[in-house]
């Protein structure tokens, strides 16, 4: 990691040396909703339910198509940092660390209360330490009461009346902008982080083009759904049923251009569809481009 520099961020270096019309692509386009870019694409999961048998069969108890989403998602990041990047006070900025957040209910019922997960990894990181890290994340805050710091946060707000917790964000969202918010604070929000990502798959539908927040700085907002079978013609003319599963992704259109976004797109799915290349401790010093 750079020495911080006047002009740095506590979450992110501040980039000095992109092109012009990068630099002042936040002053034109100002938000977050208004700089998204959405793409849906599928994947035949065939390999990738193999793959998943097999680490179960191996022992990783749970494991499954988060954990590989996951997983691909931090592999392409160490290949491509620039998909890491963040937007916050118009300037553009590379983050220190890669962390994904992700939706959780603490009981497999309708009723059952939701929380936020916020985990962090290393570029170098492999699918099984992935999975262990975010397993040991889901059983720290799952149950009753409040288990997490942003559970503690969220319930403290709750309490303030309407009218004072709309200044209250107003301040905040002030504060966020010149970097003002304290770094425990930005450390427990799920909305600084490098990839904000739901299933619905537990639910049963397709994946939903969620927005990305305005508030903090998430450039990447995933979504995939349950899995369906269609039936697909092969190369030699055969027909034959295989399944499939739909995702989406929200980009932050000013973190890097539509040919550098391509790149990370194909990497991610290459990874979907052969998982096993995870399982080997990347060559960082040949793979950051």
């Amino acid at each position: 990691m750079a020495k911080k520099r006047f002009g740095d961020r506590k979450e992110g270096r501040r980039l000095r040396s992109i092109d012009p019309m990068m630099a002042v692509a936040p002053y034109i386009m100002k938000t977050r909703s208004g700089s998204s870019n959405m793409i849906s694409d599928s994947i035949d999961i065939e390999n990738l339910e193999k793959y998943i048998h097999k680490k179960r069969q191996e022992g990783l108890k749970g494991f499954g198509i988060l954990d590989v989403i996951i997983a691909a998602y931090v592999r392409t990041v160490a290949q491509r940092p620039g998909v890491n990047r963040f937007v916050s006070g118009q300037r553009i900025y590379a983050r220190n660390e890669i962390s994904v957040a992700f939706v959780i209910k603490k009981e497999l019922r309708l009723d059952s209360p939701e929380t936020v997960i916020k985990v962090f990894f290393q570029p170098d990181d492999t699918v099984e330490g992935i999975y262990l890290k975010t397993k040991q994340a889901v059983e720290e805050n799952r149950g009753e009461g409040d288990n997490s710091a942003f559970d503690s946060a969220a319930r403290f707000f709750r309490f303030i009346p309407g009218l004072l917790l709309k200044f209250v964000m107003f301040i905040l969202n002030l504060m966020d902008y010149f970097d003002l918010l304290p770094k425990s604070l930005i450390k427990l929000s799920p909305f600084h982080c490098s990839l904000f990502l739901t299933s619905m798959g537990s639910l049963g539908i397709p994946p939903i083009f969620h927005h990305l927040y305005e508030f903090g700085n998430v450039p990447m907002f995933c979504s995939y759904g349950a899995k369906r079978s269609a039936v697909v013609l092969n190369k030699d003319g055969s027909v034959e049923e295989r399944k499939f599963i739909d995702y989406t992704v929200n980009t932050d259109d000013r973190i890097c251009d539509g040919h550098y976004y391509a790149s990370v797109m194909k990497m991610i799915k290459d990874y979907l569809k052969n998982p096993e290349k995870l399982d080997v401790i990347p060559d960082l010093k040949e793979d950051v481009k």
